[in-house]
């Protein structure tokens, strides 16, 4: 296997349209490890992307030596990404690994036993209940727990502490995905499947980055775009991604619009299909609702217009337009360019109508992935977690509370269902104030991940709230705790999850996690038992000990609902592939994709929401829902275009926008341990244009200062790919450093945070916050030794050496392989194969 570091989709597998996606294993092993070494291999899927590959993981003396991929798991076909297969492992052993609790005494966090730890908890937990009630507490989890984990959680805090007050981190990467599709189709669910991929005649991305979110994914792309009859690409992205590149060779177009302008080019897509009549009239009459008020909505945007607003060529639209209006069978995804700016759920819920417009979903081909950024977003929304009702309930039907209060033998009064579920923006905010007083945060790391995260720091550290940390190390988050618990990682410990299509994996226990860390299931029944929660029969309300009971009784509550699990247990998922639900009596072996019969879950007694305003967020009360008669019609909706709530001054005269990149997840709590994926992007950096460049003096590798309203950072200049007056920073860099035997030591990383500058405000809808659309300055602070540590192979690689001569120099050592490839031209895949070979 060559080194998926500068190759970073390995060989191409070409194949025409309607063939199945060849095989191809990847397998990474310590150097250290031969294969005939490895004495186990345990069932597991990967976690370190939404993706879910299918993954066995290697074990050599109760210790996980590293992975390969399942040639018959349907996700991925034998494929691993970078991440997954130098970084999946390789963090379990680090040196750093959190290993007994700890507390605070004195300012400072010091070693303990679980008694202690869990005492401290349990005592501020009843005495905020006594003084307060349930709403003094709150939970901030993660996309990256296991579906057993979540459902425990939701079943704690709905019906053993009754707040409201429960979110995850999947609120700053996947919201807006749950919030469009119940719009649209009455409730949650990702209505397509990654076989259209191998169907399609186009395939459109809408500020999705696959090639750095999703690498597994894209290779399945590219080996439909190198083989017979392949789609045409449509890329939606103000940066020159190697998606964008990809959409030039294919006879596609890329479509930059400015930072914050989704929705006017959304809206100018929608009213080309209406002007030269690509509408499927029959199937849009029979299946939907709302088409004369979506045509008024979008009637002002022309061609002419929309190229005003977005900085467009509007024969570029009128060109992705009819690629979309002329094809039988296009599949759209979307992640965080639509999800994480202003109008997030309008513009998503907009790539709903497109598809809606042309009767093209529920077929091959023809469907919408509505991407998560995180492993386990799906289970995170599915169980509850994050404030929904588990089963894809709606909090406003009182007969959904009511099954639940059945499900948990509590009282309905119980279950908080008097107004919406708390979003975390706003549990931060209530933590700020100290109405919430106990803060408990699983497996995510707010002070850096959060906006504004100066403003985030200062609401964990302070004394108004009492915070409480799980992880597997300390983070960031974790230094500012009261009380810190060590948690089993991935491969520590069993569990399900399910990924962005909706394939559940079960993931086997490989190994035992550290000195006294436990699994997330076990602190929290540990948790449950000391605060002695019981249902109305006076037994324990969590009545389960081990994941496989906890994925039992979630299974048995999600029968007749969207989200069927009736189907699975352990037993059908020890098998050579992950499942997608539904799966039950009548899909025992799962379901590929939803709607293909044209019914929706819209009718108002079955559906998850009644329904928002998409421009401001005001809901759609039962009455007004029950008498527009959906009868499992989807929902054709439309909003106006809006600007953002920033927009550049003479101060701040550019816009800046987050985002990632492909050596690294989240925070990189794991991939940060991994030496090859550190080296590959070791350091944090800012993109701007050549041209803002020279207007700021500024070449490759300069220090500089990058300040917002709200804070600053300096970091080094990387002269890129981004448009004019955009400014691009990938948001997973804190103040933790790896050793510096692992490319780590850097001294600037005090001054890095990306999230420094951006915003406390969110979508309408979704609540999910505006990580894309923020005013900033650029202003050198001084001339750089080297370039920036930016990595050559990706959307982030420099652009062709000015014509003026100018310095700049290119990357010879660390910070990713050797590399003179730049994006200015279209390359033939991998971008770089000079570096030698390692892993097997």
């Amino acid at each position: 296997m060559s080194d998926r570091i500068a190759d970073v989709y390995g060989t191409r597998t070409p194949h025409s349209r309607g063939t199945v996606w060849p095989a191809r294993v990847d397998q990474f092993l310590d150097p250290d490890v031969d294969e005939a070494d490895v004495e186990r291999w345990v069932q597991s899927a990967c976690l370190l992307c939404s993706n879910g590959c299918g993954v066995d993981i290697a074990v050599k003396d109760g210790r996980m030596v590293g992975v390969r991929g399942r040639a018959t798991d349907m996700v991925n076909h034998g494929r691993l990404g970078p991440k997954g297969l130098y970084g999946s492992t390789r963090w379990a052993n680090a040196g750093d690994r959190l290993t007994r609790p700890l507390v605070r005494e004195g300012g400072r966090l010091v070693e303990t036993d679980w008694e202690t730890a869990m005492g401290r908890i349990v005592e501020r937990s009843k005495a905020l209940l006594e003084e307060k009630g349930p709403l003094s507490h709150g939970f901030y989890t993660s996309g990256q727990l296991f579906l057993e984990e979540y459902y425990t959680l939701a079943v704690i805090g709905k019906a053993g502490l009754g707040t409201p007050h429960m979110d995850g981190n999947t609120r700053l990467c996947t919201a807006t995905s749950a919030a469009a599709f119940k719009e649209s189709f009455g409730a949650d669910g990702q209505p397509g499947s990654y076989t259209d991929i191998e169907h399609c005649e186009a395939v459109f991305l809408y500020g999705h980055n696959m090639p750095e979110t999703q690498t597994v994914l894209w290779a399945r792309i590219l080996d439909r775009t190198r083989g017979e009859d392949p789609p045409k690409v449509v890329c939606v992205d103000p940066r020159r991604t190697l998606v964008a590149l990809e959409a030039e060779r294919t006879g596609g177009v890329h479509l930059a619009p400015r930072v914050g302008t989704n929705m006017a080019l959304m809206n100018g897509l929608t009213r080309e299909l209406f002007e030269h009549d690509w509408i499927d009239h029959e199937w849009v009459a029979e299946h939907t609702l709302g088409l004369d008020d979506l045509r008024e909505v979008v009637e002002p945007y022309t061609p002419e217009h929309v190229a005003e607003i977005c900085g467009i060529d509007p024969e570029e639209l009128r060109r992705a337009a009819r690629i979309f209006g002329e094809s039988e069978a296009v599949l759209s995804t979307v992640l965080q360019g639509f999800y994480q700016s202003h109008q997030a759920t309008a513009a998503s819920v907009a790539v709903h109508n497109l598809h809606l417009l042309r009767g093209m979903i529920g077929r091959p081909g023809a469907g919408v992935l509505q991407m998560n950024g995180q492993p386990t977003a799906q289970n995170n929304r599915e169980c509850g977690a994050d404030g929904d009702l588990p089963g894809f309930r709606n909090w406003d039907n009182p007969s959904h509370v009511q099954q639940l209060a059945e499900a948990w033998d509590v009282d309905p009064m119980t279950i908080p269902h008097w107004a919406p579920p708390t979003h975390a923006m706003q549990i931060f905010s209530y933590a700020e104030a100290g109405t919430i007083g106990l803060l408990w945060i699983s497996a995510t790391n707010p002070a850096v991940s959060m906006p504004e995260s100066a403003r985030i720091r200062r609401i964990l550290g302070g004394d108004q709230c009492f915070v409480v940390v799980q992880d597997l190390f300390l983070t960031e988050t974790a230094e500012l705790a009261d009380v810190v618990l060590p948690a089993a990682g991935w491969g520590e410990k069993t569990g399900c999850f399910t990924n962005v299509n909706r394939t559940v994996h079960l993931s086997e226990k490989a190994v035992e996690p550290p000195g006294e860390a436990r699994s997330d299931l076990d602190i929290f029944l540990m948790y449950a038992d000391a605060m002695g929660f019981t249902n109305n029969s006076g037994r324990p309300l969590i009545g389960w000990r081990t994941a496989e009971e906890a994925f039992d009784a979630w299974a048995a509550i999600t029968g007749d609902r969207p989200v069927d699990y009736t189907g699975l247990s352990y037993a059908k998922l020890r098998g050579p592939t992950g499942l997608p639900w539904p799966v039950n009596e009548q899909h025992p072996d799962g379901t590929d994709r939803l709607y293909a019969d044209g019914v929706f879950p819209t009718d108002t007694d079955y559906c998850e929401t009644f329904g928002h305003d998409l421009l401001t967020g005001g809901t759609v009360t039962e009455q007004e829902h029950r008498a527009m008669h959906p009868a499992g019609r989807a929902f054709l909706k439309g909003a106006p275009y809006s600007p953002a709530h920033e927009e550049p001054s003479e101060a701040y005269p550019l816009l800046y926008t987050t985002g990632r990149t492909v050596y690294h997840f989240h925070t990189r709590t794991k991939t940060g341990r991994s030496r090859d994926l550190n080296r590959a992007a070791p350091d944090a950096w800012v993109e701007l244009s050549a041209r803002d460049a020279e207007a700021r003096d500024i070449v490759e590798g300069d220090w500089v200062r990058v300040e917002s309203p709200r804070g600053a950072i300096e970091v080094r200049a990387r002269v890129g790919n981004v448009m004019d007056g955009a400014v691009f920073a990938p948001f997973h860099y804190g103040r933790w450093e790896p050793s510096e035997a692992d490319g780590g030591g850097h001294p600037d990383a005090e001054h890095r945070q990306a999230n420094e500058l951006t915003m406390t405000v969110w979508d309408p809808v979704s609540k999910q916050p505006t990580f894309k659309t923020a005013a900033c300055q650029v202003t050198k602070v001084r001339s750089g030794d080297g370039p920036s540590p930016a990595p050559t192979t990706t959307a982030s690689a420099p652009v062709r050496e000015p014509a003026d001569g100018r310095r700049r120099p290119r990357r010879t050592e660390g910070g990713g392989p050797t590399s003179s490839t730049v994006l200015d031209e279209t390359p033939d895949y991998p971008l770089d194969p000079s570096t030698p070979e390692r892993g097997r």
